[in-house]
């Protein structure tokens, strides 16, 4: 929420760039769903983020 909210987007602004309902991003900031790669890589180009800046190493 803190990345979407620094880029200035509200869920609704999210969802209606992904092509998806709110509460797909509701979901996924909640952690209720999961995310996959290309949803990830959807995510990270919304929000300036290389996609390796989700990705921790251990």
């Amino acid at each position: 929420m803190v990345l979407r909210n620094d880029a200035g987007l509200t869920q609704v602004d999210v969802a209606r760039k992904l092509r998806r309902p709110q509460s797909f991003v509701s979901k996924c900031e909640s952690g209720e769903r999961r995310v996959d790669v290309i949803e990830l890589a959807e995510f990270a180009r919304l929000y300036g983020k290389p996609v390796t800046f989700f990705v921790t190493q251990p």
